[in-house]
């Protein structure tokens, strides 16, 4: 039995496979699904259940959703659930971390842009059964953005133990400490218990 992801982003989608590599994952899209839950949580996690409750129920599938984002310290935890839409609505990925970048200019040193990314992930049956899971990822916002792998803010998100940009790595390694990679490895045995029908493989 496929697992449905309840997202259409693309980066999104080849991250959760590679991850999942054990199950069949479709997207929306496969399934010819066009469905937008307005994210009104204000958790991550709230988010997640919103969004993988509707599409389990549009699609009679088990579905998984992840709502993730960037928590900047010296603006408050900003952008925080509002990371895919920070600044103007009509801004794109780019648009979006040059517009943080230019809300840090008056805090230069690395100690004022501490950072993290969170994600809470969600996967919900059509009848109901349920489990979570949720990682983090510490870092630092960059002076300026560099690299061209990953999408979202991993331009501007530093790692200094790896003295790289998210958008730096090779999604492997990025994947193996991740966010989302620590979100859906916690997951993974949930998933097992608590919908037998997918057959994951036991690793």
């Amino acid at each position: 039995m496929a697992l449905l992801l309840a997202s259409n982003n693309a980066g999104k989608l080849r991250e959760v496979r590679a991850l999942l590599a054990d199950l069949s994952v479709v997207s929306p899209a496969d399934l010819d699904i066009d469905l937008e839950v307005e994210e009104t949580g204000q958790t991550f996690a709230a988010n997640a259940e919103l969004k993988a409750r509707a599409y389990a129920a549009a699609s009679g599938y088990i579905a998984l959703a992840d709502d993730s984002g960037l928590e900047v310290d010296a603006l408050g935890g900003t952008p925080g659930v509002r990371s895919a839409r920070y600044g103007a609505p009509d801004l794109d990925d780019e648009g979006r971390y040059l517009h943080l970048l230019s809300e840090l200019q008056s805090y230069p040193e690395p100690s004022q842009r501490i950072a993290r990314f969170r994600c809470a992930i969600s996967a919900i049956s059509p009848d109901g059964r349920q489990c979570r899971a949720e990682g983090t990822c510490e870092g630092l916002i960059a002076q300026s953005p560099t690299g061209s792998n990953g999408f979202g803010y991993d331009p501007v998100f530093f790692l200094p133990d790896h003295n790289a940009t998210m958008a730096q790595l090779e999604a492997a390694t990025k994947n193996s400490f991740s966010h989302r990679g620590q979100a859906l490895a916690a997951v993974i045995p949930l998933l097992k218990s608590t919908f037998p029908e997918l057959n994951i493989s036991p690793r």
